[in-house]
């Protein structure tokens, strides 16, 4: 039990509910407290260490890492964050996930660690949980530890442990109010986790001139993407692909499962690192591509199965929008693309909507379970603002169309309000001034409902924006399944 704690702590979720407010903010970026803590609990890793860093393809990055490993035989140990529905999706060990009664002895073993310093310290939610689960890999002898960078890298938790291999995966504007609000300063904070004289993998194909200055100045063994190692295609050939290195290549590699017009570049990074790590971990050409093609990641342009097609993606930021823009553009022709929409406060959300609005007719955009969120009539206006619908004009005000639920009151299993032009349904075929719609709601199963309801076979939804956009959606999806 944690120390001044009350209550039944025999369950994870009892820890992870005291985790909410055990500490006074929800990030607070440093090594100090979390340091102290690791040197108590003596975490050591025998086994090589891969972290992986970036503004966007940390996760795909890391899946398929652990997929290509996991195909090759070895045994493995995978954290990544945030997760979708459980928290459990944050420890994986040979591609399972860890269970609440193998997490439990580890949480106990970081308090017991915490609450015995000289002068004990307090640890956010992700700073703790980090520790649990690097204490629960340290303890299984894996042969491969991977680690998703939480924030940044310099100050993130996960730069406690000494990467054997550093990934970089691409560098872009996202979290200015922690790591400054140039790619410059962004790529120096990121860069933090390299380690003089080892392998530092960067995939952004123009890395900033900062990570570069820093690895030089560190000693890092620098891989850049198109210097040190590349990805061949052959021009109409969309099955395959080559990866070629330093001294390793892989030809006739078929695409990755996880779909997307950047995930060549993650895959093309992940064999950079696992090149890297040829002495320690050899794998074959058969186990890449084993791996690449039995990849899983939800959440990451995700085609669910049947009619009509229903998108899952945790873009969230204008770098992963005009990825996710160019993976929409390449899907084919759909009559009308309804787009399920939230977002974090401190989003880019006018660039993110700017990016995005040509590929999307109807807006369905949801408030979020936390305060950090920004209220769906925000997005609202900014969406109205971007697509040119005054928010004024009488032809743009809430639907009174039978078909529609704009006109319901704010209550449960209601919208928060609707705005729609014309009031589009299953049975109605839109006319050109009725081509376009915005409405807002209180949750994203309301707002993936509303859309449901709207969509024909031959339209589209996508759900994009937040996390917890997409895991409201995936939670709603598995209730009705169920």
């Amino acid at each position: 039990m944690p120390a001044g704690a009350q209550g039944d702590f025999s369950t994870l979720d009892a820890w992870l509910g005291w985790l909410e407010t055990a500490h006074p903010v929800g990030i607070d970026m440093g090594l100090g407290r979390i340091g102290c803590v690791r040197e108590a609990m003596g975490l050591r890793f025998a086994c090589p260490v891969i972290t992986v860093g970036g503004t966007n393809g940390k996760g795909s990055t890391c899946a398929m890492l652990e997929a290509i490993l996991l195909a090759a035989g070895y045994r493995v140990g995978c954290h990544t964050s945030p997760h979708l529905l459980t928290f459990n999706e944050r420890a994986r060990i040979n591609g399972e996930q860890a269970s609440d009664a193998e997490l439990l002895p580890h949480f106990q073993a970081v308090e017991q660690a915490r609450a015995g310093l000289r002068e004990p310290v307090s640890l956010t939610y992700f700073e703790f949980t980090l520790l649990a689960i690097l204490h629960l890999f340290a303890s299984r002898g894996l042969d491969a530890v991977i680690l998703e960078v939480g924030l940044g890298g310099r100050l993130d938790g996960t730069n406690i442990i000494d990467a054997d291999v550093a990934v970089i995966t691409s560098v872009d504007i996202d979290h200015t109010q922690f790591l400054g609000t140039t790619r410059e300063a962004i790529g120096l904070e990121k860069a933090g986790i390299f380690r003089a004289g080892r392998p530092a993998i960067i995939g952004d194909p123009l890395p900033p001139e900062s990570m570069l200055r820093y690895g030089d100045q560190l000693g890092a063994d620098l891989w850049l993407v198109g210097r040190d190692f590349r990805l061949q295609t052959i021009e109409g050939d969309r099955q395959q692909w080559s990866y070629r290195g330093r001294s390793v290549s892989h030809r006739a590699l078929a695409y990755p499962a996880l779909r997307g017009a950047n995930q060549l570049l993650n895959a093309c990074a992940a064999l950079g690192a696992l090149e890297a790590l040829r002495d320690r971990v050899p794998v074959t050409a058969q186990d890449v591509r084993m791996g690449l093609a039995t990849v899983e990641l939800p959440g990451r342009f995700q085609v669910l199965p049947g009619r009509p097609s229903v998108i899952l993606d945790v873009a969230h930021n204008p770098h992963a929008a005009a990825v996710l823009a160019q993976n929409l553009g390449s899907m084919g022709y759909f009559p009308f693309t309804y787009a399920v929409f939230g977002a974090m406060e401190d989003k880019d959300i006018v660039q993110i909507v700017a990016t995005l609005k040509n590929d999307i007719d109807h807006w369905c955009l949801t408030d979020l379970p936390t305060s950090r969120a920004a209220r769906a009539e925000s997005l609202a206006s900014i969406v109205r603002e971007q697509i040119g619908m005054d928010g004024e004009n009488p032809a743009t005000q809430r639907s009174t169309a039978p078909d529609t639920v704009a006109d319901a009151p704010a209550t449960a299993g209601q919208p928060a309000s609707g705005l729609a032009l014309g009031g589009i349904g299953r049975s109605v075929k839109a006319t050109p001034d009725e081509a376009r719609s915005v409405r807002t709601f209180h949750s994203p199963a309301l707002a993936y409902q509303d859309a449901a309801s709207r969509v024909t076979e031959n339209d589209r939804i996508i759900v994009f924006g937040s996390f917890l956009t997409v895991a409201g959606v995936l939670a709603h999806r598995r209730l009705q399944q169920h």
